[in-house]
């Protein structure tokens, strides 16, 4: 992070420090401007990263931060720090979705015995338990 001392030209506009320069613009959350006619662009380069696909926590999350929270999705964007973030979520969320399951199918009684004894009953209870897991999982850790 950089930091200035203030000058007469210098604006200060909430709690971001700007400093203007001749040519360029400096913000102190490290986004670089340059100077283009008229207007300042934002010097942004992605970065080359390897893409794996995301699974169904890391789509609902960036589903909900495209619709829900736009500012949080562009600074995530902005940062180039979304798909790192979307993949973080997706792992949280599956390591709790492992770790609740078997607590819940013990809690509930699904076992191999009720499965080979009565299927539609086992269907049932796992979906139950299945979709209540989703809905921790959604509050606590999606649209968190």
């Amino acid at each position: 992070m950089q930091t200035a001392s203030l000058q007469a030209s210098d604006s200060v506009q909430g709690s971001h420090t700007t400093l203007l320069l001749k040519e360029r613009i400096i913000e102190i959350t490290e986004i670089t401007y340059t100077r283009n006619g008229d207007y300042f662009i934002p010097d942004i380069v992605l970065k080359k990263k390897e893409y794996k696909s995301l699974g169904k926590y890391g789509r609902m999350r960036k589903d909900y931060l495209k619709n829900r929270r736009p500012a949080l999705w562009n600074r995530f964007l902005l940062r180039d720090t979304l798909d790192d973030h979307l993949h973080e979520i997706d792992f949280e969320a599956q390591i709790r979705f492992d770790t609740l399951l078997p607590l819940y199918c013990e809690r509930y009684s699904v076992t191999e015995e009720l499965k080979s004894a009565d299927q539609m009953e086992w269907i049932r209870r796992m979906n139950n338990i299945t979709n209540a897991i989703d809905e921790i999982i959604l509050n606590e850790i999606v649209y968190r």
